[in-house]
């Protein structure tokens, strides 16, 4: 099989050498070409990505030039469509080892139309999961415990040959991937770009295989999130950088997909429908401005000065790429013409009704017909029920 492994990276050159010595020492008969990106690193990622590819032909790299960085939303794509060759690509971490057979097991499930995900084996740096395996052979690579991985490799028989469920490192064909657009820049540079892609994929047809059969060792966390040499305190804590960032991708999320990430156990997305929901919001406050706009195509608010607007555009619109002004109206100047509309009076406004707001796609899908009803606090008019997520597969 020839395969093109997809491995930005800022700032974890140590971790970099660690998951390609790995590959190449573990990547059997297979033909592996290593496609690394470095995001303006400040480490010494570049002289090293230049060294290796005078040495290894099957090593190419570009490189951020910064100062800002471009984050792995952006470059996963450009690896995968300026840099690889082969039909055959993998999403993969810097923080990854690749552990024997590991391809062969990819190679025996791919085709067209399928995404294959490797088995993660990882320290207890995250909570266990019926996904992965939790076993500890070190947190950083200068500890870490290669002999006692390939005896436990060695030892292990697989409770299953294959489940359903998506997740890094994923293997795929260029043409599955470059058929939806890729990924939503809306993420960048990072943080629920993964989660909107495997929706989008999944509404595609994509088939996601899991393969007990080949694993990674996963440190976690190396790229940005809990990485030491970029501004995390501890391999324990998020960085603030990655926090705030997962904030924002959390409501961009949102905005588009109607709902917060949702899968099952094995992380197979789990897809509710999204519908063209309005909300009327009387007396409204700039906080509930805040806390409801992400959740529905528009929100009408008593604001006839555009104060609360003009403060929270000023606020929000940094952080994201819809169009705030199209989403936001004002009375009396301007209506709903959603064909679900949600009238909220802020004075009443309390808790669970907002646990209605986060549920109300499934809500509307289980017991919604055109007409007129209350929950809680909240008077839904629903005039038509069109689902237009499938919309959004491609970019």
């Amino acid at each position: 099989m020839k395969i093109s492994l997809i491995q930005p990276g800022r700032n974890n050159l140590k971790y970099l050498k660690w998951s390609y010595d790995s590959i190449r020492k573990n990547q059997g008969e297979h033909e592996v070409e290593i496609c690394v990106a470095d995001d303006a690193s400040s480490d010494g990622t570049w002289d090293w990505c230049l060294e290796t590819m005078d040495r290894d032909p099957y090593f190419k790299a570009i490189k951020n030039q910064g100062p800002d960085r471009l984050g792995h939303t952006i470059l996963y794509d450009r690896l995968i469509n300026e840099v690889a060759t082969n039909d055959i690509a993998m999403i993969y971490h810097a923080d990854m080892y690749l552990c024997p057979g590991a391809l062969d097991a990819i190679e025996q499930e791919i085709k067209p139309g399928t995404i294959v995900s490797l088995t993660r084996i990882e320290p207890p740096l995250h909570p266990d999961g019926p996904e992965k395996i939790l076993k500890d052979f070190g947190v950083e690579p200068e500890e870490f415990n290669e002999e006692g991985l390939l005896k436990f490799l060695d030892s292990r028989v697989p409770n299953n040959d294959t489940t359903e469920g998506i997740f890094a490192p994923w293997a795929f064909y260029r043409k599955d991937f470059q058929e939806i657009g890729g990924h939503d820049p809306l993420y960048a540079p990072q943080s629920k770009e993964d989660s909107d892609i495997f929706n989008r994929f999944q509404l595609n047809n994509i088939k996601f295989i899991q393969t007990w059969h080949g694993c990674v060792y996963h440190m976690t966390c190396r790229g940005s999130r809990r990485n030491t040499s970029d501004k995390a305190v501890s391999i324990y804590q998020d960085s603030p950088e990655w926090l705030a960032q997962n904030q924002r991708s959390t409501r961009n999320f949102i905005r588009k997909w109607g709902h917060f990430v949702m899968h099952d156990k094995l992380l197979k997305p789990i897809i509710p429908p999204k519908y063209d929901i309005g909300i009327r919001l009387e007396n409204s406050t700039s906080q509930l401005l805040e806390l409801l706009e992400p959740w529905c195509y528009n929100i009408l608010i008593d604001d006839e000065m555009g104060v609360q607007e003009s403060h929270y555009f000023d606020k929000e619109q940094p952080n994201t790429k819809f169009n705030l002004k199209e989403r936001i109206k004002s009375t009396p100047f301007e209506t709903l013409d959603n064909e679900i509309i949600v009238k909220i009076n802020a004075k009443t406004f309390n808790q669970q009704d907002f646990l209605y707001i986060q549920q109300l796609a499934q809500i509307i899908k289980e017991n919604g017909v055109v007409g007129e009803f209350e929950l809680g606090n909240l008077f839904i008019t629903i005039k038509e029920l069109n689902e237009y997520q499938n919309q959004l597969i491609r970019l």
